[in-house]
Order: C-alpha cells, then sequence, then structure tokens
C-alpha cells in the first residue's frame, strides 16, 4: 500500500485531506481510494478549521437543534455547534443551544435513539454530519430513523461526498468528487479491481482500516 498524499480544499486551503491509492473493502463497497481523515476528526487545530469551513454554509440560513455525528465525527461536530452558535444560527431548543450527538447502531446498521435521547431528535432541526459518503446508504438509512424518530433532516455536510444530492437533500462537502476524478466506489459483485486481480490491501470503516497483507 503507498503513502498518502495531502490535499488541500480549494475554498479552504487550511483543510487538508489525506488520500491513499489502493483496493479498500468498506461496509458498502469497493473502493480505490481511501480517504485518511483521523488527524482532521481528532486534531484540535484540523477539526476547528474543518468546522469553521462547513458552518460557512449554514450560517444565519437555517435553523439547527441538533448536530448527529457520524464517523466519529464528534469533535468537528462541537466545534461546527460553537461555530454555528457564534454565528447566530438560531435554534428551536428551549436552552438555545445546540445538541451534538453520536447515534447507537443495531446488527443491521440501523440508527437506534434510546428513550433518554429521542428529545434530540423529536420534533428538531437536525443537521447529519458525515466523514465521507460516497453511496449514499449511510445517509439514506439515517435520514430514514431521524424521520421515524419524529426529526427532520435540514442538512447534510461531509468531508467528501460523490453524490451531490439524495432524498432531495442538498450534499454540503469541503470535497467533491472533482476534486479526486479518479475515485471509484464499485459493488462486491461489480469491482473492476477484483476483476482485474488486484488484491485487496485493506478493510476499512469510519475507524479506520485494516491491511490484509
Amino acid at each position: 500500500m503507498q503513502t498518502y498524499t495531502k490535499m488541500r480544499s480549494r475554498k479552504f486551503p487550511d483543510v487538508i485531506m489525506k488520500v491513499i491509492p489502493g483496493h479498500f473493502v468498506t461496509p458498502n463497497s469497493h473502493i480505490n481510494y481511501y480517504i485518511d481523515m483521523t488527524t482532521m476528526r481528532t486534531r484540535q487545530s484540523e477539526a476547528k478549521a474543518a468546522a469553521r469551513a462547513m458552518a460557512s454554509t449554514y450560517a444565519a440560513t437555517t435553523i439547527v437543534d441538533t448536530i448527529v455525528c457520524m464517523d466519529g465525527m464528534e469533535v468537528i461536530g462541537a466545534y461546527l455547534a460553537d461555530e454555528l452558535t457564534q454565528a447566530g444560527v438560531m435554534s428551536m431548543n428551549a436552552h438555545k443551544t445546540i445538541y451534538v450527538y453520536s447515534p447507537e447502531f443495531d446488527n443491521r446498521g440501523q440508527m437506534i435513539f434510546r428513550e433518554n435521547s429521542e428529545m434530540m431528535i423529536k420534533g428538531k432541526h437536525v443537521l447529519l454530519l458525515l466523514a465521507s459518503a460516497t453511496t449514499g446508504q449511510t445517509i439514506l438509512r439515517a435520514g430514514e430513523s431521524i424521520d421515524y424518530y419524529g426529526g427532520t433532516v435540514v442538512g447534510i455536510t461531509a468531508i467528501f461526498a460523490v453524490p451531490q444530492k439524495i432524498f432531495g437533500q442538498q450534499i454540503h462537502s469541503l470535497y467533491k468528487i472533482a476534486d479526486l476524478p479518479d475515485y471509484r466506489s464499485y459493488p462486491a459483485s461489480e469491482c473492476k479491481l477484483c476483476k482485474n486481480h488486484v488484491p485487496i490491501d485493506a478493510i476499512c470503516n469510519s475507524f479506520g482500516y485494516s491491511k490484509l497483507h
């Protein structure tokens, strides 16, 4: 597996993403690049820079009560809540503040909100925050769950996204497919890398990757 390459956001040059070429297996697809967002999600300066960039899309235009963090995005989510609050984003919450929550998932990958956390979703304007959106399946499942628990998705934001829209919602991302034009995502049964006998480099998910050789 090759070393990573750093990519700076065209619009926000202080936001840096690392990409590693190869053959990777995710829960939803096979991909030819692993996008490593570990430091962006966990290092204070990088997380704050990413949150500031994301906040510019919603500042003073969208009511946000709750930020639901996927893919280990809690640190960026907390900074995003702070940036939106400082920018004057409205909240319908009684305490006039924004909830930042990381949901639980069952063994089918369905998002669950327990009784003690349902109040963060029911009747709330929810901003869905992800590290990446490639096939859109995670967003679809999340949107269905939020709707089931009585929430309304008012925005979808990610660091990297392939689809531009899903269930009628625009996906706002710091990096788009145009920034990595040779990025490919395949269903497992149709993976061209597998058909060309390219060895799998690693199994990956929202926590990271594990090498196979």
